[in-house]
């Protein structure tokens, strides 16, 4: 219980940045790059989609449906990353906090239920090829999409609610790199009842990682089932190779949200946490669409497509100059 003598916490602070000018500014030029190459990047997949009517396809709208969600997942986090680097005092209001991690998880979540979405299309693809094209419509692909960010912009608000109704009145000292539930948490006056719900919000992180990983992981089931009966070696390539772009995205973000959600009551250390963090938030989002170009041929050719006929125009603007 908050006494009347306890000032409430307006403000945290970030303990987890490089105090010294020289380690923030080492920090701060790669982690700009990343975050003009994140966004840039899958700006690129966006456009390049929407240009070429060949991939106007359910596969590709999906794609560029996690690209739109990727850009604001690492908008969330990475701006006031850069400005903490570069800001002497690190800090970010009360209600700054509760929109941070408010959009992060929403946009993550969105990503996990997209994810889901992509197995479940891939499933169809090559499972049931016939009948493909008239399930997976463009209708259907929408009422996903749509249902993927309602879940995501949904679950997030109890526990936001929640916390934005809890005491903060100690320690200011935030040891992460972004606003998290967890790190938040523990800076909560209401020891018992922040602890009972630390717990309560690691079984429904767990719950909704195990779920998504569960579907992904039967759709896979089946895709493998299926292309283990493809006679040809061509045959079984062709179909595995419209998975792997989706299955290393998958096994690369899964595999960093599991760490750090689905820890219960083990604990790392300071370093650890900023780096599964890293991981999550940054390197995973700057992979995506490295590996959504440099592994999709049809992406790759549409993309020199776009930059030849982009070259072009310039020389030819350049010699009417």
């Amino acid at each position: 219980m908050e006494s009347p003598n306890q000032s409430t916490t307006q403000e945290f602070i970030f303990s987890a940045f490089p105090c010294s000018w020289g380690s923030s500014v080492s920090c701060f030029v790669p982690l700009l790059f990343i975050y003009t190459f994140i966004v840039f990047g899958n700006l690129v997949i966006i456009t390049v989609v929407q240009l070429n009517a060949h991939l106007h396809t359910p596969m590709y709208f999906f794609i560029s449906a996690l690209s739109f969600l990727e850009i604001w997942y690492t908008t969330a986090t990475i701006p006031k990353m850069l400005a903490s680097l570069l800001s002497e005092r690190k800090s970010i209001s009360l209600n700054g906090c509760l929109l941070q991690m408010y959009f992060f998880h929403s946009t993550g979540i969105s990503e996990v239920c997209l994810l889901t979405a992509m197995a479940f299309d891939r499933y169809l693809a090559i499972c049931s090829p016939l009948h493909y094209p008239t399930t997976m419509t463009p209708r259907l692909c929408a009422q996903l999409t749509l249902s993927c960010c309602v879940c995501g912009f949904i679950t997030p608000l109890p526990e936001i609610a929640w916390i934005s109704t809890l005491p903060f009145c100690g320690s200011n000292h935030l040891e992460h790199i972004f606003c998290d539930f967890l790190p938040v948490l523990r800076l909560a006056c209401t020891d018992t009842q922040a602890i009972v719900m630390i717990q309560v919000v690691d079984i429904v992180h767990a719950v909704e990682i195990i779920t998504a990983i569960m579907l992904i992981f039967m759709s896979y089931v089946g895709i493998v089932a299926v292309i283990l009966h493809i006679r040809s070696v061509e045959g079984r390539r062709k179909a595995f190779s419209t998975c792997v772009s989706h299955l290393t995205v998958f096994l690369l973000f899964f595999g960093n949200v599991a760490l750090m959600y689905l820890r219960f009551s083990a604990t790392y250390s300071l370093f650890w946490d900023t780096v599964i963090a890293l991981a999550f938030a940054v390197l995973s989002p700057f992979f995506n669409p490295i590996i959504y170009s440099l592994r999709n041929k049809e992406i790759k050719e549409a993309i020199k497509k776009h930059w030849g006929q982009a070259k072009i125009f310039f020389y030819k603007t350049k010699d009417l100059k």
